[in-house]
């Protein structure tokens, strides 16, 4: 067995035991090819939850800082999401994020899964914010379907403020797969917003949450 599965396998199981998920649509996750998870982002945690509870394996991108973490903890740290196939990226720096965006299609190529948060940071006040375009972009460029989740309670497991992790029941909604035309990675921006915004009301759907007008800002950048 593969450190991945040995690290999926072990937090799949300190999850359930403590947290008593809900899960619902483990059967939409397509069992062979490549796939984009799309989910609503509440919590640090839910790359953790998604990467666990989903029946394949699915890369995020992940802050490069936690991947130079010291003691004890940076060391698991690094050891988790170099295990589960995360992607460092700089925040903040285009052309790190772009490079990363790039590498999202090397995954898909290989026939693998990859999970990328439309709205792009968590949201603070539970509204699902507007998405920003990458998905669609992944969606068009690809042809892989896209599979929206919908997270309900994450945010109880770890607030904003704290590092501090409370065991809490929470739920995650798997949704039927999203098929859109593939194009190419030359494809309109009104066609990569159409397609996003059809994500967007799935993920919605699925989590229940109110809708904000606008994008979600990180509180570096306010």
């Amino acid at each position: 067995m593969e450190a991945f599965d040995v690290i999926r396998w072990t937090t799949r199981g300190l999850i359930s035991g403590s947290c008593r998920p809900t899960v619902i649509g483990l059967e939409n996750v397509p069992k062979d090819g490549p796939f984009i998870v799309a989910p609503n982002h509440l919590s640090f945690l839910d790359s953790v939850i998604v990467q666990a509870l989903m029946p394949r394996g699915v890369a995020f991108f992940a802050k490069a800082e936690y991947f130079t973490g010291k003691g004890l903890k940076g060391r698991a740290m690094k050891a988790f999401f170099e295990a589960v196939g995360s992607i460092p990226v700089e925040r903040g720096e285009q052309a790190a994020s772009v490079q990363a965006l790039k590498t999202l299609l090397d995954i898909l190529d290989a026939g693998k899964g990859i999970g990328i948060y439309p709205e792009g940071t968590r949201s603070r006040d539970g509204l699902l914010y507007r998405g920003r375009t990458g998905v669609g972009w992944l969606a068009l460029t690809t042809g892989a379907p896209v599979i929206p989740v919908g997270l309900i309670g994450t945010d109880k497991l770890q607030s904003i403020e704290t590092n501090a992790v409370r065991p809490q029941h929470f739920t995650m909604k798997v949704g039927e797969p999203l098929y859109f035309e593939k194009t190419g990675p030359d494809h309109s921006l009104p066609a990569r917003r159409e397609v996003t915004d059809k994500i967007m009301d799935a993920i919605a759907e699925l989590s229940g949450q109110e809708r904000a007008s606008g994008y979600n800002q990180s509180k570096s950048a306010e």
